[in-house]
């Protein structure tokens, strides 16, 4: 069991190992001039220096702190209303237009009308991210719900089992795998555009503003530092999402 999870933990540091050496190759040969890809080790040793001078960790907390308020939203509104329009497939059907012309509209095309809607405050971010992140999840949970294996449901029916009931105890459990897919899409979707909104919408921090501000200022340590602290902020959440799958729906893909 401990050598199984050594093996598991080894094989998860060949992916940053191998980009480490490559990029570090990359920049000691010259394939790439070192003023527009600095060294690894420098972006690392900036990395460290922002974090101790003080200036990455607020930005750090904002960019999660905006996603995880998108992602709350996004959850709240779009887990109940995919199960109500999962369980009616001509409800589905009726709106699935709508839902399929916003989901492939990028949202970052959506910014200007969030702007006009709520202002250049805030709340214009963690709407547009929330908006984007809602429909993921509405998709997933309602695709979730529409896929329920019908032997359950009609093994639950031939045991008299109420219209209440079988959705409570069985379509709900069958939705919950594809509902944590949808969920951790949903995060990473959120995570994504507020990034881009605090690079592009304008905002006070956050690690969105830290790239911009880097780009202005040729700043390339800071650059690609920052867009790596941003990456392992989306690898976290996904991991933290991974692990409360395995664990709430630890059942999936048994028969």
């Amino acid at each position: 069991m401990q050598s199984a999870r050594i093996s598991r933990y080894v094989w998860m540091a060949v992916g940053p190992l191998a980009l480490f050496l490559v990029w570090y190759a990359v920049n000691l040969t010259g394939l790439v001039t070192g003023r527009l890809l600095p060294s690894p080790v420098r972006t690392l040793q900036s990395i460290w220096t922002q974090a101790v001078s003080g200036g990455l960790g607020p930005d750090f907390i904002r960019t999660l702190w905006r996603t995880l308020q998108a992602f709350g939203i996004a959850a709240a509104f779009g887990v109940p209303i995919g199960i109500v329009i999962g369980a009616s497939e001509k409800l589905y059907r009726s709106i699935e237009f709508l839902i399929d012309f916003f989901r492939s509209t990028p949202a970052t095309a959506m910014f200007p009308l969030f702007m006009i809607i709520f202002g250049l405050g805030d709340f214009s971010k963690i709407a547009v991210a929330a908006f984007a992140a809602w429909l993921v999840v509405l998709f997933n949970v309602a695709y979730g719900v529409m896929n329920a294996r019908q032997t359950r449901i009609l093994a639950a029916k031939v045991m008299g089992a109420s219209r209440a009931r079988i959705f409570k105890d069985v379509m709900f459990y069958e939705c919950l795998p594809q509902t944590f897919i949808g969920l951790r899409t949903a995060v990473s979707l959120a995570l994504v555009v507020i990034v881009v909104a605090e690079m592009f919408i304008g905002s006070d921090d956050g690690l969105g503003k830290r790239i911009i501000d880097s780009q202005i200022t040729f700043d390339l340590p800071q650059l690609y530092g920052t867009i790596l602290v941003s990456g392992i902020l989306g690898y976290g959440l996904n991991l933290i999402f991974l692990g409360l799958e395995k664990w709430l729906v630890h059942w999936s893909g048994r028969a």
